[in-house]
């Protein structure tokens, strides 16, 4: 699903990512671990088209991105891969089925199928009661789960996710794990998550470990 060769990543004079070079299977869970300042989540954004690399490829379901104009990337962006973050960025003037419903919509998609997945994701996450409430309304593993629908709803191949638990307490961080193994069996995802929590991390298919922007 996802082909990383030989990746580099400046930033001014520092260099971040020095040769990444990975393979990551159709509907694999892999957790990437490492110290702070290893590269993680420069390698984690690179992989979501959130920021290109200064040199090597990245191919996403057999699509090169790097040879994607920028309109091109953010279709793709929108339609193919989904993202979490550990602060869920989830917007406070809607509730959360509108918030689950908005990639849908950017995406320009039919309204009553983004309305249709929507709903049934939100009742899959266990949000049924609480999808017309904001997010100041709900508790952080109830925002959690909304920013995943929302993460979900254009039916991406592939998640990403960015310290997803780092925010929760032990019932919700637990919860959350479990949820993106049920999420793999259901949609046939493949799942790549940037953690510090190692219960998580032992949790998946494979585990990397990056230190000073190399795997190791």
């Amino acid at each position: 699903m996802i082909a990383v060769r030989d990746l580099y990543k400046n930033f001014g004079s520092v260099e971040v990512l020095k040769g990444i070079s990975l393979n990551i299977k159709r509907g694999e869970v892999v957790s990437v671990v490492g110290p702070s300042g290893a590269g993680k989540t420069t390698l984690l954004q690179i992989l979501g088209t959130l920021s290109r690399p200064n040199k090597g490829e990245v191919i996403v379901d057999k699509t090169a991105v790097n040879s994607l104009g920028d309109n091109e990337l953010s279709a793709f962006r929108n339609s193919q891969i989904g993202f979490v973050f550990q602060f869920h960025n989830l917007l406070p003037e809607f509730t959360a089925f509108e918030n689950v419903c908005l990639p849908g919509f950017i995406g320009g998609r039919e309204r009553k199928q983004v309305e249709q997945k929507a709903t049934e994701l939100i009742d899959l996450l266990g949000l049924t009661s609480r999808r017309e409430h904001k997010p100041a309304e709900l508790s952080g593993g109830e925002q959690q789960r909304v920013a995943i629908a929302r993460a979900l709803v254009n039916s991406p191949a592939v998640l990403l996710a960015d310290e997803p638990s780092g925010n929760l307490d032990s019932k919700n961080r637990d919860d959350i794990h479990r949820l993106f193994f049920t999420l793999r069996e259901r949609f046939g995802l493949t799942v790549v998550v940037v953690t510090h929590d190692e219960n998580l991390a032992s949790m998946a298919d494979r585990k990397i470990v990056m230190c000073d922007g190399l795997i190791v």
